[in-house]
């Protein structure tokens, strides 16, 4: 078997499980139900194998917090920023960036972080704009 999988330690794996099914898709792969510090899940979003492990010092398992968030963010592509964003604040999210739309690029985008110390960027494509177009149209707005 091959394949890759993201592997990321939050304080509680069991909460953090509940928190994203609030704002995605999720497929449920593997749950276990220990003590706090024992649990691990592991998940698809649009086919993207997700393992989350609960914070265990004992096994240098440290979880990001959001005043000490790690360089690491997601970039999930959504049907609908509006709805997906939404979810993501009422659930207790925090804004870091709000939707903005790009119309010369064709997307919007916008961040958010969760209580887990996770950085969560959404994108949705409205047009598809090539890699050269891009380029360009970046080049031109440097200068």
């Amino acid at each position: 078997m091959v394949g890759v999988e993201i592997d990321m330690v939050v304080t509680d794996s069991l909460k953090a499980l509940e928190l994203y099914e609030k704002i995605f898709d999720i497929q449920r792969v593997e749950v276990t139900d220990f003590p706090k510090g024992e649990n691990e899940v592991v998940f698809t979003l649009y086919g993207v194998r997700f393992h989350m492990l609960d914070e265990n010092p004992q096994f240098e398992l440290r979880a990001p917090t959001p005043d000490q968030p790690k360089a690491i963010w997601f970039n999930i592509l959504v049907p609908d920023i509006e709805e997906t964003f939404s979810k993501a604040i009422s659930a207790g999210c925090t804004v870091v960036q709000p939707v903005t739309e790009l119309p010369d690029y064709g997307v919007s985008n916008a961040i958010f972080s969760d209580s887990f110390g996770y950085i969560w960027m959404l994108h949705q494509i409205h047009k598809e704009v090539s890699f050269e177009e891009r380029i360009r149209l970046w080049e031109e707005k440097k200068g």
